[in-house]
């Protein structure tokens, strides 16, 4: 998250995997701030909280579903505050809050592409811990995979950001930049170059941080997303032909 405490919304269901199925086809276009459209255990989420920073518009659409293979895309242009978030559109499925302990593996594929002029956006996972299920949140632990127009992660030691280290996880090299937002102590996973065909495992990036950084097991995973963060540019497109995820 960057220059903001993302509003998210967490479903506390006993499901965890996504039911296959055969393929659906494209639904409606939404294109309202706040509006959300769901399939196959999948929601997006248009969530334009910082629409009121700029000038423009975006829709997004579920495109298919086949089995539990995701394929969205939204569309946008923004001007104005070129350094406000206007959006997090975003995919989310059904999870259980736990603590980091009880997860085994969360993995994860995502294939995409985006177009537009002037981008000023990223793609990325945005997760959300704290020390009980409803508690306030006290980590933010993202993973950006995909960076265009300069902009950067939160950061405690200035812009541009200085990595405080840099990984290799999962066979992908990120710069980790640690940052603040209020009381939220934030860990941003920056791949060091674009991939726009990932598949990992997101508990691999927490293990990470409880070995170097002090994260505890003991935290609770609240939110897990899959979005792009709009900043500004026009005629934008992201689409991705497919998104998987199973908590474990």
């Amino acid at each position: 998250m960057i220059f903001h405490l993302l509003a998210v919304a967490a479903f506390l269901v006993p499901c965890l995997a996504i039911p296959t199925g055969t393929l659906h086809p494209r639904g409606p276009s939404q294109c309202g701030q706040y509006t959300s459209v769901s399939t196959g255990g999948y929601t997006i989420y248009a969530n334009q909280w910082g629409a009121s920073t700029g000038t423009g518009s975006q829709c997004s659409q579920i495109d298919a579903l086949s089995g539990t293979s995701l394929a969205w895309s939204t569309t946008w242009s923004w001007s104005g505050s070129e350094n406000s978030v206007k959006s997090y559109t975003n995919v989310e499925s059904p999870m259980t809050r736990k603590p980091l302990s009880q997860y085994t593996s969360i993995p994860t594929t995502w294939s995409w592409s985006y177009s537009g002029t002037s981008l000023r956006a990223n793609v990325a996972y945005d997760t959300f811990l704290g020390s009980c299920p409803n508690c306030a949140q006290a980590y933010e632990v993202m993973v950006w995979l995909g960076v265009y127009g300069g902009i950067s992660p939160l950061s405690d030691n200035g812009y541009p950001p200085t990595p405080v280290a840099t990984p290799t996880i999962g066979g992908t090299a990120f710069n980790l930049i640690k940052g603040h937002n209020g009381n939220v102590i934030v860990y941003s996973f920056v791949a060091k170059s674009t991939t726009t065909n990932f598949s990992g495992d997101l508990v691999a990036f927490y293990r990470y941080l409880q070995a170097n950084w002090q994260l505890s097991s003991g935290q609770y995973l609240q939110t897990l997303q899959a979005g792009t963060e709009v900043f500004t540019g026009s005629g934008a497109k992201m689409t991705t032909t497919g998104y998987t995820i199973k908590v474990n």
